[in-house]
């Protein structure tokens, strides 16, 4: 009676942490299509609680024990890119972004927008032709999360963001028109470059593998990848893991200067 009695405010916090937890690493291994795993994880540590909390067999259950020690270990390197993919999804709330916000120092948010505009017009209007004439682009801008290592899968251009040396690099008989363009800093950093591709059964059977590689990049940082369908000729974004599909000019600008600025 008196262990009930000391039940407080803290027990039920640490249960709802607890709770918390389970619930989101349920929600990531359901995204990642390893539900199973999660189940098989739960049973096991229920087991491992049964056999050395309440039975207290201690042979089983020190042997269960070394298995969970090393097992924590072999999950982390199995499921790396889920936990990093839930990391980043945690550092960049909108929460934590504002405390970046207030903790960069010297920043001139005018000039930051007045560069930014000047910078997305070529972009926008190179998607739109580019859409007219049905040539496949794929036009990836970095944000607060570097893409270094997908910059050295690429060739190096490092020029100023014009709209015809975009066309040019995309027109059907360029050698970099099959792979991505990274923009950086209001420059292009790169073009040609490999993208990590989505395997997410979320994304719609009509769209391509320039589809999934934005969709892939997105999910993998903050990036915003801009597609241009070969086959239609539509206009889609991909931010965060979400598509904005057959965007108008109007809403194209819209989206970058909203995500950009």
């Amino acid at each position: 009676m008196l262990e009930i009695l000391e039940f407080g405010i803290k027990d039920i916090i640490d249960i709802f942490l607890v709770a918390l937890l389970l619930y989101y690493a349920y929600r990531l291994m359901k995204e990642s299509r390893s539900l199973n795993v999660f189940m098989g994880i739960i049973i096991f540590v229920i087991m491992w609680l049964i056999v050395s909390q309440i039975l207290e067999m201690k042979l089983l259950g020190s042997i269960m024990d070394k298995l969970v020690s090393v097992g924590v270990i072999g999950l982390m390197i199995i499921f790396q890119e889920d936990i990093r993919k839930f990391l980043f999804n945690v550092g960049s709330h909108r929460r934590m972004r504002r405390l970046r916000r207030i903790l960069s120092l010297g920043r001139n948010d005018g000039e930051h927008l007045e560069i930014s505009k000047k910078t997305l017009m070529p972009i926008v209007m190179s998607c739109m032709n580019m859409g007219r004439r049905k040539e496949g682009a794929l036009i990836v801008i970095e944000r607060s999360v570097p893409l270094d290592d997908v910059v050295q899968t690429g060739d190096i251009i490092d020029a100023h963001v014009n709209q015809r040396l975009i066309e040019n690099i995309f027109f059907k008989n360029s050698p970099l028109h099959d792979g991505a363009m990274i923009l950086s800093n209001h420059r292009i950093k790169a073009a040609g470059c490999i993208l990590p591709v989505s395997h997410s059964l979320d994304i719609p059977k009509e769209l391509g593998l320039r589809h999934r590689a934005a969709m892939g990049i997105s999910q993998e940082s903050d990036a915003v990848a801009i597609v241009v369908s070969e086959e239609t000729g539509s206009i889609s974004v991909a931010i965060k893991g979400q598509f904005h599909l057959r965007l108008t000019a109007e809403a194209l600008e819209s989206i970058l200067t909203r995500e950009l600025s």
